[in-house]
């Protein structure tokens, strides 16, 4: 059912427990490309999902640095979309499972937050473990102290979703009255899955510039999610 923006708003007020589910979208409005228009980083490249594989990380590791050094955004700021929801956090449990790897939730001050996907913003040395500064890896990808290769921790093409965080967002889902899904296409499993798991009596609403498709009845408002956020 479309809705407008006032009812929208309406619905997040009127909530008591409310998760959102948020994809690219939520960060283009802060200069983040998304990954899959015409001006996302995707662009005029024939395979980036190889780049982006655990595959190309172990076989060409050169070619990995250099094409994940181009999803950093470092001067991005976390915008209304953020804001709101980690200040909605102080007057009723709200809970943000993000598909995005570029750290503004957590800017924003998020702390009932799970990063699906994990963020580019935690990097560790595959050789000994260690934490290393985001800011280090960007200088070079070799770990100073051992030499092993740096990576963030971020789920790459190949690889397994640590159950841990399957848990904690199923969790999140389960948990809310209104489950509020923001700038995202909702077609990357198992993330789009998680809707399955919410309560039989937890309402759903989508605030996406495309219509998508899910399973059973839902509220839709056709906005940019800066337009409804600002309101609240």
């Amino acid at each position: 059912m479309e809705i407008t923006i006032d009812q929208a708003v309406n619905m997040i007020n009127q909530s008591k427990k409310i998760t959102f589910l948020t994809g690219a979208g939520v960060s283009t409005p802060s200069g983040v490309p998304d990954y899959r228009s015409l001006q996302g980083v995707y662009h005029g490249l024939e395979a980036p999902e190889y780049l982006l594989s655990s595959d190309c990380l172990n076989r060409e590791p050169e070619k990995f640095y250099k094409f994940v050094k181009h999803l950093y955004h470092e001067e991005a700021k976390p915008n209304v979309i953020h804001q709101v929801m980690a200040q909605l956090e102080k007057t009723k449990d709200t809970w943000v499972v993000s598909q995005n790897i570029d750290g503004l939730h957590a800017s924003a001050g998020s702390q009932h937050l799970v990063n699906f996907h994990g963020s580019l913003y935690d990097c560790y040395c595959r050789k000994c473990h260690q934490s290393v500064e985001w800011s280090d890896y960007l200088q070079n990808d070799r770990h100073e102290d051992c030499g092993g290769q740096i990576r963030p921790n971020i789920i790459l093409y190949g690889e397994g979703f640590e159950e841990t965080v399957i848990q904690q967002a199923i969790a999140a889902v389960r948990n809310a009255d209104l489950i509020v899904i923001v700038g995202t296409s909702f077609q990357v499993h198992p993330f789009c899955d998680l809707i399955y798991e919410k309560s039989t009596d937890a309402k759903v609403l989508v605030v996406n510039q495309t219509p998508i498709h899910i399973a059973g009845i839902y509220s839709f408002v056709q906005a940019n999610g800066v337009e409804v956020f600002e309101k609240l």
